[in-house]
């Protein structure tokens, strides 16, 4: 698998305060790539960084050799990068129908487009279609997990970068949702997940890194991260190396 983005000994900081140091990572075109690390590691930034909301102090990114560390967030979704952040962070005044229209943003000059694509999310996302008049604010917090998710798919990214999927959802809801990122990946979307349960992350993602205060303490497999014993202690709980997660 060729690379498709390329960090390079990136620098994040927010101000005077360093998050991150010295931070080097790639993703191969096809992957789901998985950082883990407790709150405070950086993992958050590092997404913001590769999406384009914080540009580097040093270092560089490469998405398909192409330079991006100082280009704006608008100019990486056009070259294929999408965001799904924390929180979700929905239009809550407008109806599902229009945060979709918003996603859609680079093909508004393809109105045929548009309807295109919010037909595959409304296939996708069936309780979508359902809601598409209602707005976003209403709805509960997997339904808008649901549409944060679709609205990313609208841009047709070639990386998703998708930011703690599973907070504060109900176990059955985080199934629902780690079952479409499958999807997604299964069409030829690759991935790039933060998540805060270790155990999601790493049966979901094919190689994985560890941050920890804004540095990479280790990387590899999945199947070779879960026989960590840092890994083990730290994210996963004691007894588990040879079990599935």
């Amino acid at each position: 698998m060729s690379p498709l983005l390329v960090a390079d000994r990136l620098e994040l900081a927010y101000g005077d305060a360093a998050v991150c140091r010295d931070l080097s990572f790639e993703i191969a075109e096809g992957e789901i790539v998985a950082l883990i690390g407790a709150n405070g590691a950086g993992k958050s930034t590092t997404l913001r960084a590769v999406a384009g909301a914080l540009l580097p102090r040093a270092g560089s990114i490469r998405f398909r050799g192409v330079d991006l560390t100082r280009l704006p967030s608008y100019a990486r979704t056009n070259l294929g990068i999408a965001l799904v952040p924390e929180g979700r962070h929905v239009f809550p005044f407008l109806t599902v129908r229009e945060n979709l229209e918003l996603g859609g943003f680079k093909h508004r000059r393809d109105a045929g487009k548009v309807r295109r694509l919010i037909d595959e999310m409304f296939a996708m996302f069936p309780r979508l279609r359902e809601r598409a008049s209602q707005r976003a604010g209403t709805l509960s917090g997997g339904e808008q997990q649901m549409l944060v998710l679709g609205r990313a798919m609208m841009s047709e990214p070639h990386l998703l970068c998708l930011d703690e999927p599973s907070l504060g959802l109900a176990p059955m809801v985080v199934a629902d949702i780690f079952r479409t990122v499958r999807a997604i990946h299964a069409a030829g979307v690759s991935v790039l997940l933060v998540e805060q349960n270790a155990r999601y992350a790493l049966e979901t993602a094919s190689r994985g890194y560890v941050l920890q205060t804004g540095a990479i303490i280790a990387s590899g497999s999945c199947a070779a991260l879960r026989g960590d014993a840092r890994v083990r202690e730290a994210y996963l709980g004691r007894g588990v190396a040879g079990a599935a997660v």
